[in-house]
This record gives C-alpha cells, structure tokens and sequence, in this order.
C-alpha cells in the first residue's frame, strides 16, 4: 500500500467501529408510533447496513483475527451473526403493520447491541494489540469489498433514506439543496 492511500484508507478497527455508530444512530431513530414507511425505511437501511457489515467482517477481518489468536471468540461472532441474519430475513418477511414487527426490530437491536459490545470490548482491542500493522490494508481490502457490496444497491439506499425522513424533513432538505443550488449558481456567475 502506498503512502497516500495508507493516510486516506481508514483502518479496519475504525471502520468497524464506524459502522457500530452508524447502526446505532439508525436504531435510535426508530420509533414504534412512527408511520409504516418511515419505520420500513430504518428497517431496510439497519438490514443492509449490517449485512455489509456482516460480509466485510466473516470475508475480512475475522479470518486474519482467527489466524492471529486462535480464539473461540470468533466462534462466538459468527453464531451471532446467525442469529442477526434469521432476524433480518423474518423482518423482510414482514410488513411494518405486523403486530409482531416492532418486537422483532427490537429483538434485533437487543441481539446487535450485546454483539458491538462483545467486539468493542474483546475482539477490537485484541485485533489492535496483535495486528497493529495489519489494520490498514485490511481496512483497505474492507473498504474495495464495501464498495463492490454497496454499488449495486445505491438506489435501495436512496430509497430508503427517504423513506426514513418525516415529511418535514424532506421538505428541508429539498428546500437547502435548492438553496445550494441557487447559491452555487450565483456564485459561479461572480
């Protein structure tokens, strides 16, 4: 790996500790008297946030951990991750209306909370301990491997981050890109 792209890569622990935050912000924004097509947006974006997640980890990270430690805790990691992915297909499965769909969604987040806290606390300080100077290409191989993930699902994510806005506030985000835009074409005729 080259200098700059070692500078600008980010390495592999805080990309997974980027995409916890992520989750959880995602997750704090759910509300069980939200309106069905807001609730389904955060539902669809929290279920392909961490199935990249997921695929980046069992593809990437977990392996070179494994290789390095020998530990069960990957073990452990993958049974969750199970766990996680039964949970997203049986939310798929499931209109926002569904009585049982809140509860499921909360299971979720139950099950994703003990999971970053299990990595934040065991296997992220045993990777910066052992792999110090392997995080950056693998944060380089994580972030080429997000990319081929994510790209053919950009509309999905566009879609759906609409969706999880309130009405007032895809009314303010029209209303400041319109701004910018206007703005933008002042400035350039300046």
């Amino acid at each position: 790996m080259n200098a700059i792209t070692k500078a600008l890569a980010p390495n592999a622990i805080n990309m997974i500790r980027m995409d916890h935050a992520s989750v959880m912000t995602t997750f704090h924004q759910y509300k069980a008297a939200s309106k069905p097509h807001i609730k389904l947006g955060l539902v669809n974006t929290t279920c392909l946030a961490l199935e990249v997640h997921a695929q980046l980890e069992e593809e990437i990270f977990y392996p070179a951990i494994r290789e390095a430690t020998g530990s069960e805790v990957v073990r452990k990691a993958l049974s969750e991750h199970a766990e996680m992915k039964r949970l997203i297909a049986v939310l798929r499965g499931m209109e926002p209306e569904d009585a049982r769909y809140d509860d499921t969604y909360m299971e979720l987040m139950r099950d994703v909370l003990h999971h970053v806290a299990d990595e934040e606390t065991l296997i992220l300080p045993e990777a910066e301990r052992l792999l110090p100077e392997q995080l950056g290409e693998l944060g380089s191989k994580m972030m080429k491997r997000r990319l081929e993930l994510v790209a053919p699902r950009t509309a999905d994510i566009a879609v759906n981050m609409a969706r999880a806005m309130p009405g007032p506030s895809i009314a303010m985000l029209a209303g400041a890109t319109m701004a910018g835009v206007l703005l933008g074409r002042r400035w350039i005729r300046h």
